[in-house]
């Protein structure tokens, strides 16, 4: 998969579901994706917030790609928004030690936060960074996921259940992986007395909702298709 920015809870429950996951690093920094922004809850609508990055190519591997110097902008915005949530106290810690970590790189700064939640989540699946492993680089979409479910001995692939238009069974069968799709149950809870609005940044599932509670989500609510 490639990194996310504080990502859906569907993010996390593909991690929890398998045994090894594998984030990439040498993939295309795309500028309309997620890789370095999210959505969060702000006076009853969603919006948009986002790690700024140093000018650069958007050809550049995520890797390749720099963050912007200045103080954590959207730790800024994430306290604001959710400051009167039930579970803020408890919530807060975990993205004062992501804004915390020193690092510039992009991919750096995101494989940080991305081990940050999975220990707070108490998710302890082993997270593999993609150019560690042995395959061609230069391989691209399936066949870049069956080079790496192959090199790491794979009898099965998951992907979120967006994956069905990219990947054929037929193909991962014939290399003797099963494959299959996690889709995420719906998900609804109070947002402050507002319309619910779903699928936004783990940190609003986590602001208004006991930890636990979030971890069962984490571990058991979704179908494997």
């Amino acid at each position: 998969m490639q990194p996310y920015f504080l990502p859906y809870i569907g993010y996390f429950q593909l991690i929890a579901a398998v045994d090894e996951f594998v984030v990439y690093d040498n993939i295309k920094y795309t500028k309309k994706g997620w890789i370095n922004r999210n959505r969060m809850l702000s006076n009853g609508t969603d919006v948009m917030f986002s790690l700024p990055l140093k000018n650069a190519s958007d050809h550049l591997d995520v890797v390749a790609r720099e963050l912007a110097p200045g103080p954590h902008r959207w730790l800024a915005q994430l306290k604001g928004a959710y400051r009167h949530a039930p579970h803020y106290a408890e919530t807060m810690p975990l993205l004062e030690a992501i804004a915390a970590c020193p690092e510039t790189n992009l991919f750096r700064f995101l494989h940080h936060a991305l081990l940050q939640c999975c220990a707070h989540l108490a998710i302890d699946t082993p997270i593999r960074v993609s150019s560690g492993v042995d395959i061609d680089h230069g391989l691209a979409a399936q066949d870049k996921v069956l080079a790496l479910c192959q090199a790491l001995g794979a009898r099965s692939y998951l992907n979120p259940i967006g994956g069905t238009e990219l990947y054929a069974h037929a193909e991962f069968a014939a290399c003797g992986i099963d494959l299959h799709f996690l889709r995420a149950r719906p998900l609804a809870y109070p947002q402050s007395g507002a319309p619910f609005i779903p699928w936004l940044s783990i940190v609003d599932v986590l602001m208004f909702n006991p930890l636990e509670t979030v971890r069962a989500w984490v571990r058991g609510h979704y179908e494997l298709l």
